[in-house]
């Protein structure tokens, strides 16, 4: 499997709907007012990396993404999920 696939089901399979989820988890703490200020922050934080992720899956099925660019973010991903584990 090419890393171009690999990204775009990491993407599709696990980090957006990951991000969608705990978006909603926010939103509904942000809506029933139990949410403070880093909440809030944490949510618009989170709604951008959204975009990101989305448009990089767009970029993705379009084919503007090259194999080698592919490789390197997925290693930059699981780098960050790496050090996310360790905290």
């Amino acid at each position: 499997m090419s890393s171009i696939e690999k990204l775009t089901n990491l993407l599709t399979k696990e980090i957006i709907p990951d991000i969608e989820e705990y978006i909603d988890e926010l939103f509904e703490q942000i809506a029933s007012k139990k949410a403070d200020n880093s909440t809030e922050e944490e949510f618009k934080e989170l709604k951008e990396l959204h975009i990101g992720f989305k448009d990089m899956l767009d970029e993705l099925n379009a084919g503007e993404i090259e194999e080698e660019e592919a490789k390197e973010i997925l290693e930059d991903i699981f780098d960050m999920r790496e050090k996310s584990d360790k905290n």
